[in-house]
């Protein structure tokens, strides 16, 4: 099933697609005693399989009232606060192409730019630390800058460099700790697609103190997300979905989720040793390999729209605001 957060003149509210393509108002078309549980994404979440299978009945015995064609209303983020974001290091081409693209950022300074990179290259200080393949890495997003389907995304104005990164994201459904890989699945509510808006140019002045992104990744509509989740049983492999970027309808790049080096379960099983998960935890997968400007060259102009596509779950479209002064 695919459910939405949108609104259609009377503030947000939580939908599932039909398979015409209308959004059903899944509060107005249940019965009193059900809608307080399907008021929010989050309460549709907390409620678990015993929630998400009324919806799912509510969706199979409608016949056509409290549905909304797409085109009438916003796509609001599909989980308007999520309860955290973390957000993964998880690609290793994109780590690799990432790091290329910073020995060259510095040679080009030098007064040899060519025998300045290849000197930096051979000096291995530019390549990924052998505990990257043992451990995932993530940082910690802001919640509360999210953004959906068809939004737009301000421009900070501390930035003149704006960039997109190619991801998808597992939303948890269950809370748990200490949760082992091979259970993890049943944690996992279901997927959406993830652009984790970069202000690049700020970001590499981030990174100098090596403590990770900060105000690279944090302005609002940084976070977008959308335009639905999709639950887990709709997706049969999440380890082997086509991935795509295009701006302004061109193909930027293309991956696989299969280049992920540790699955949403390997993540999720990391991440709760000693710590507790929550519904409406969102885990991104991380930028896939040729997901962003800062490897392929192309960045964002305003204006622009980007497109990120991800095989089985949708298309995540954002038009890019005007620079501020």
């Amino acid at each position: 099933m695919r459910l939405v957060t949108f609104d259609a003149g009377q503030g947000e509210m939580v939908g599932a697609v039909a398979s015409d393509g209308s959004i059903l108002d899944l509060a107005a078309a249940a019965a009193p005693a059900d809608r307080p549980a399907l008021a929010t994404m989050q309460s549709l979440i907390e409620g678990g399989d015993v929630v998400l299978d009324r919806a799912r009945d509510i969706l199979a015995r409608n016949r056509g009232d409290h549905r909304h064609a797409a085109a009438d209303i916003i796509f609001c983020p599909p989980l308007p606060v999520p309860n955290s974001i973390r957000d993964f290091s998880n690609f290793e081409l994109h780590c690799l192409q990432a790091l290329d693209t910073s020995m060259r950022m510095r040679a080009a300074s030098q007064p040899d730019p060519e025998a300045a990179y290849a000197s930096f290259k051979a000096s291995g200080a530019y390549d990924l630390p052998a505990i990257w393949y043992e451990r995932p890495y993530y940082f910690k997003g802001n919640r509360m800058t999210c953004s959906g389907h068809e939004s737009t995304i301000q421009w900070p104005r501390f930035s003149t460099t704006m960039d997109y990164e190619l991801e998808f994201a597992a939303i948890i459904g269950k809370r748990g700790v200490d949760i082992r890989a091979e259970d993890a699945a049943e944690h996992i509510f279901g997927y959406t697609v993830y652009n984790d808006f970069s202000a690049r140019d700020e970001q590499v002045r981030d990174q100098q103190f090596r403590m990770g992104p900060s105000k690279g990744k944090d302005f609002d509509t940084g976070n977008a997300m959308g335009p639905w989740i999709v639950t887990r049983d709709e997706i049969a492999d999440a380890t082997n979905l086509a991935m795509e970027s295009r701006i302004n309808g061109m193909v930027q790049g293309r991956g696989n989720s299969s280049g992920m080096q540790f699955s949403f379960e390997q993540c999720i099983a990391f991440v709760s040793r000693d710590e507790t998960l929550y519904p409406g935890d969102v885990f991104g997968s991380g930028t896939a390999g040729n997901g962003c400007g800062f490897e392929t060259g192309r960045y964002l102009e305003p204006g622009d729209v980007i497109e990120l596509e991800v095989e089985g779950i949708g298309i995540l479209r954002n038009r890019i605001g005007e620079r501020r002064t």
